[in-house]
């Protein structure tokens, strides 16, 4: 999934799949305990254009992954947060 959204190399870093694409200087990857992680780096000086077909991507990206749309990622995010 991380190869269709974004088509740079990628690579395996200790386990976190690592890509640069974009305004993304460096967006890493992984699994633990069944939970996706995210981590990323970003160009501040990436035009208008850049940054809307980056941010399009991503959320392709995290929903394919995560088979949750931005709505419930959020609203999963705010129950694991209050304890629920």
């Amino acid at each position: 999934m991380l190869a269709k959204n974004f088509p740079a190399e990628i690579k395996d870093e200790n386990g976190k799949f690592t890509v640069s694409y974009g305004v993304f200087v460096r967006l890493a990857v992984w699994i633990d305990k069944k939970k996706l992680c995210v981590d990323s780096e970003s160009n501040k000086g990436a035009g208008n254009d850049v940054i809307l077909d980056t941010n399009r991507r991503f959320r392709e990206f995290l929903e394919e992954a995560t088979g949750y749309t931005a709505k419930e990622r959020l609203a999963k995010a705010k129950k694991e947060v209050q304890g629920d």
